[in-house]
């Protein structure tokens, strides 16, 4: 069944999905078709020119990252059968969160206030998933 910790998931696949082709798919191939770049020249660990192009990067990772255990959260209650209101806030609010966190990653250089704040949405996100573990344990004793 879909519930809402489902279609987030979905909804989080496709952002990872968006945020690789919109950033590094989009600046890569530019650079590739119009003949300013090999497409042999993007070298994992190798930093390049452009500020926003590692952070997109970076963000891209963090998404993948955090990918899996969100998924492990949801198959947990999807096998559980567990459904609630609650689970649902704290899904809708673990995407917003990530959301968030990956366009103020990308979109601003690393100052203080904005790592401050990428990290606090990473904070969120972290509480979020965690809630919904214990939710699944604790409903399931």
């Amino acid at each position: 069944m879909m519930t809402i910790p489902v279609w987030v998931l979905l909804g989080f696949a496709g952002w990872t999905l968006v945020v690789l082709l919109g950033t590094v798919g989009v600046y890569r191939w530019s650079r590739i078709l119009t003949g300013r770049a090999a497409i042999y020249e993007f070298r994992a660990g190798v930093p390049h020119e452009k500020d926003w192009y590692r952070r997109a990067m970076r963000a891209h990772a963090n998404c993948v990252e955090n990918l899996p255990v969100y998924g492990a959260i949801v198959l947990a209650l999807v096998v559980c059968n567990l459904n609630s209101f609650t689970l649902d806030v704290l899904a809708l609010a673990f995407l917003a969160s990530r959301v968030v966190q990956t366009v103020t990653h990308i979109g601003f250089e690393e100052t203080s206030t904005a790592v401050s704040l990428r990290f606090t949405f990473f904070i969120i996100q972290l509480i979020c998933m965690i809630w919904m573990g214990i939710y699944v344990a604790v409903n399931v004793l």
